[in-house]
């Protein structure tokens, strides 16, 4: 690799880990905000206490500051992971193992932004479902739904990004031409959803390990245990709890989600970042 490439290279990663962090911190500002009721009525169906003792209909918006104050960093340090990754390997990598480098990407990045996402989901649910006590609250209690939750992200995270990338690409051969914001949103609400129906269950035993009893038997948050325990009370409808509002809040979500950062993206390059310091655009939508 000539000189010349290898700060082609550096300019290129400096670009995406810009347009990533201020994208992204745009666009899960705006889904967790606009769509935080049907997030509220998921976890409250989720709850082992039960819709109604959760608070039901009332109170939608209980919980949003946490989310308020950890949504921007928690979508920045995912897409500057995710896109970094493909920046740097992508070019690299034979284009028939595009789809497996952007699965392990996306499965890499929910384990960095979940550092952030966990404790906020715990401060969030708890507020949502009407426990929390702040004497509660300790550094164990905050991570203790942080496998839980990789174990749901991951995979959402492999069935999404791939089905994603894969209708843009389509999308664009079939137009002849890069897709546009509103194009890339659409194939990213599809993917939600198809995402959203099938990691139901894992959401849903994430949600029970987030809102234990602080004084919980370390063996009943055991996420088989959980499994077990949610099945034999409520059968496969306890598992699918929420899968209503899932869906719907990430279908949506994955519009405005994915339609904001790239409309952001788009915008960051060509008005923010100063011309000379980039060669191409890392973020077409192909």
């Amino acid at each position: 690799m000539t000189t010349q490439h290898k700060q082609t290279e550096v300019a290129d990663t400096k670009i995406t880990c810009i347009t990533s962090l201020i994208a992204g911190g745009l666009a899960g500002v705006s889904v967790d905000i606009i769509l935080f009721p049907l997030d509220t009525l998921k976890t409250r169906l989720q709850s082992k206490q039960g819709f109604i003792k959760s608070g039901g209909f009332s109170n939608l918006y209980k919980g949003i500051f946490p989310v308020f104050i950890g949504s921007a960093p928690t979508a920045s340090l995912f897409f500057v992971t995710y896109e970094g990754i493909k920046n740097v390997t992508q070019h690299r990598i034979p284009e028939k193992y595009h789809s497996l480098l952007h699965m392990s990407a996306a499965s890499l990045a929910e384990m960095v932004a979940c550092l952030i996402r966990v404790p906020i989901e715990v401060l969030k649910q708890r507020k949502q479902a009407l426990i929390f006590e702040r004497k509660d609250i300790s550094l164990k209690l905050l991570y203790c739904g942080y496998w839980s939750t990789v174990l749901r992200d991951m995979p959402f995270s492999l069935i999404q990004f791939p089905i994603w990338e894969c209708f843009k690409r389509i999308w664009s051969l079939n137009v002849d031409r890069n897709i546009f914001p509103i194009e890339s949103a659409i194939c990213g609400a599809i993917a939600g959803g198809i995402s959203a129906a099938i990691t139901t269950p894992l959401d849903v035993i994430k949600t029970r390990i987030m809102l234990s009893h602080r004084n919980e038997n370390a063996s009943k948050l055991k996420i088989l245990y959980v499994i077990q325990n949610v099945y034999k009370e409520k059968g496969l409808y306890g598992l699918f709890a929420g899968i209503g509002p899932r869906v719907m809040w990430i279908t949506l979500g994955g519009f405005i989600f994915f339609g904001t950062y790239e409309g952001a993206t788009v915008i960051v390059i060509e008005h923010l970042l100063p011309f000379s310091i980039f060669t191409k655009q890392p973020n077409k939508c192909y």
